[in-house]
């Protein structure tokens, strides 16, 4: 297949990217407007790869899109603004990227009549679950700006799906981590603040469970519903492992040789999910199957960011000192 990947400069999406390449004979177009979190350093290294290519630009924008499509096979839409912190700040962008942007892209594939279309997204759009585990058939009830433009989206491919026959298909994943993870999320900021000496900031009491899955654990399961997936089907992709953020910080002082005294619990953010928890028996019928434990992918990621400074030394200045500071009523050390 020629895959057009969204977003593929991004955290997972440039994952995904590496394990289509490493894994499949596919070629892969990328398309990414290279916001903050999205970075050409991600997919250095598939420059040359005659399979890959990079078109700067958004979703958003028709004509780009247009021209990115043509001769592929797929989308797959990874294009979003995707932190709830910002969103709760700064709704705009996530509406105009994550539900206007998505339009474009199926009337994009409408006009083209693409054989198939995999829209990314996240458990969040399921909202809190304080017992059980949501299925693909749990309601959906979003919490944030963030999750709601999410569900935004996840609401026009079915609508498209449903009215146009559109071939799209939609998979939710649990929280990831891993290699390329931009530092504003809890475990690669509390990793690179260990590193520092900053203080490790956690919400409330820290108490809320997320059902942590290792990025190529994702990669893997997306490209399974892309391939072996019904058109017009929800596929879960939930992580092997559900932990309170309070013991992954902790287990992050551990692997870092921090002490446990610069963990810092800050004011919660308002709206904030208890717990995730998702069942992925129904992609695990197609074959799929979590590999890595939570304990060995920390571990991993951990490692990654230590021999990686060179990448995430440069983010570590600039506007995200600025939002550092705004988010967290301190300034890092630099």
């Amino acid at each position: 297949m020629k895959l057009l990947v969204t977003g593929g400069a991004g955290f997972i999406g440039s994952n995904f990217v590496s394990y289509v390449l490493a894994n499949t004979d596919d070629e892969v177009v990328v398309l990414d407007k290279l916001t903050y979190a999205g970075r050409r350093e991600n997919l250095a290294a598939h420059e040359g790869d005659p399979r890959f290519s990079f078109i700067h630009g958004a979703i958003e924008d028709r004509e780009t899109v247009d021209r990115a499509i043509a001769g592929c096979d797929a989308i797959v839409n990874f294009a979003a603004e995707s932190h709830v912190d910002r969103s709760i700040d700064e709704p705009d962008a996530f509406i105009q990227t994550d539900i206007f942007g998505t339009q474009v892209l199926l009337e994009a594939s409408r006009a083209v009549d693409l054989p198939r279309y995999l829209q990314i997204s996240t458990d969040e759009v399921y909202g809190s679950i304080d017992e059980g585990t949501f299925t693909e058939e749990s309601p959906i009830d979003p919490s944030s700006p963030y999750s709601a433009s999410k569900a935004g989206g996840d609401l026009l491919v079915q609508a498209y799906h449903r009215t146009y026959g559109t071939p799209a298909l939609i998979t939710r994943a649990s929280n990831n981590y891993g290699p390329f993870h931009y530092p504003e999320k809890l475990i690669p900021l509390c990793i690179l603040n260990a590193f520092a000496g900053d203080k490790l900031p956690v919400y409330g009491d820290g108490m809320q469970v997320r059902n942590w899955l290792y990025v190529e654990d994702h990669c893997s399961g997306i490209y399974t519903a892309l391939t072996r997936g019904e058109v017009g089907e929800v596929y879960n992709i939930g992580g092997p492992d559900e932990c309170p953020n309070i013991d992954v910080v902790k287990r992050i002082v551990e692997l870092t040789g921090c002490d446990e005294s610069l963990i810092e619990f800050v004011t919660d953010r308002p709206g904030h999910d208890v717990r995730y928890s998702l069942s992925s028996e129904k992609i695990r019928g197609l074959g799929w199957q979590a590999q890595t434990s939570f304990d060995e992918g920390l571990e991993r990621t951990v490692q990654w960011y230590r021999d990686n400074e060179a990448w995430w030394s440069p983010i570590r200045s600039g506007d995200y000192l600025e939002y550092y500071k705004r988010q967290y009523g301190h300034a890092l050390n630099t």
